[in-house]
């Protein structure tokens, strides 16, 4: 079914099945301009929107939800097997080259980026095995996960009270600040904690229009003082965004480590002490503390005792590491 939005005209098109789990009528906020849409359903009964007690939650919200991954921009898929390909010593440039070309809007990024000024070639990048032999592949793969996150994170979230390209900025700062966290600490997983805080937020993007349409209960639920978005999420949802996450993830066919990881990001123990957890969860909170794309929920969420304890992080650490964050943001930005 075809619904236009009234103020900016952003068209959606929404697979019949799934309308047909909505009751009577559709009602969601446009991701564009943030106009409520209203839509009553053909022979679907009475008219405007359906009740807000009637709006569901818990599992039966998890199944409509998990309906709407196939709608994701591929990211995963490409970056994945991309990794595999640099994993693997019999590995060409060709061979890369072939996994970005699946997607041609990403391996047009990929270029843009790499005729950047950034990294001052002195002949345009023409193709992406020609790039792959000027940068390397391990440069490569960064410019593609950075191509794919961005495609996928630079939206606005209005749920979430983030603009557009704050949730972009805040994950840059997680994924520089892991990535740092993980030289100093655990050097051997500094690629995995670096993709991994790129993507840890990527259940918002789900979430985002399921809490705008529940926002004046998410409003009240966190008028109490000491109360976070991620207790309205399992509150008023049934779960979190990080649990949604992981649900994703293994539907994307993430490694495992990584899909454990971002479901721990901000409960850590649900880990069991996993090394590659602990580094994002604290990179998440000390990229919190810049204030970089923090949302509605910024600056309710601290390091884990038993993270600070295992990391040996203390005061001086963290101010260094979100130096480090700040940092990246910039290079990020200006090379995205």
């Amino acid at each position: 079914m075809i619904i236009t939005c009234a103020l900016c005209k952003k068209v959606y098109d929404i697979p019949e099945e799934r309308l047909r789990l909505q009751g009577s009528s559709v009602a969601f906020y446009c991701q564009a301009c943030g106009n409520l849409i209203e839509i009553k359903l053909p022979g679907k009964g009475a008219d405007g929107p359906p009740p807000k007690d009637s709006l569901v939650s818990g599992d039966a919200l998890k199944k409509r939800i998990l309906m709407t991954v196939e709608d994701l921009p591929p990211m995963p898929q490409v970056a994945q097997k991309a990794r595999q390909v640099i994993a693997n010593e019999r590995s060409s440039f060709r061979d890369l080259a072939r996994i970005i070309e699946t997607d041609q809007a990403i391996a047009t990024r990929v270029l843009k980026m790499a005729n950047s000024s950034y990294y001052g070639l002195v002949s345009k990048v023409t193709s992406i095995q020609h790039a792959a032999a000027l940068l390397g592949m391990k440069t490569l793969n960064d410019l593609l996960i950075f191509a794919c996150a961005g495609t996928l994170l630079e939206q606005e979230l209005l749920g979430y009270g983030l603009m557009t390209g704050d949730l972009w900025k805040h994950s840059l700062a997680t994924a520089g600040c892991a990535r740092s966290l993980a030289a100093k600490k655990r050097p051997h997983i500094t690629d995995d904690a670096f993709t991994t805080g790129l993507i840890h937020d990527c259940g918002k993007i789900i979430l985002d229009p399921y809490i705008a349409e529940r926002h004046d209960r998410f409003m009240a639920f966190l008028e109490p003082e000491g109360t976070s978005f991620l207790d309205a999420e399992k509150e008023l949802l049934g779960f979190d965004h990080a649990e949604i996450a992981s649900e994703v993830c293994r539907k994307w066919h993430i490694p495992e480590n990584m899909t454990l990881a971002i479901q721990a990001h901000h409960k850590p123990s649900l880990a069991g002490g996993d090394e590659l957890a602990h580094i994002v969860h604290a990179a998440d909170a000390i990229a919190l503390m810049t204030g970089i794309g923090s949302g509605i929920d910024g600056m309710k969420y601290e390091i884990d005792v038993a993270v600070m304890e295992s990391l040996e992080l203390n005061s001086n650490e963290i101010g260094l590491h979100m130096a480090s964050a700040l940092e990246f943001v910039e290079e990020a930005l200006e090379l995205y």
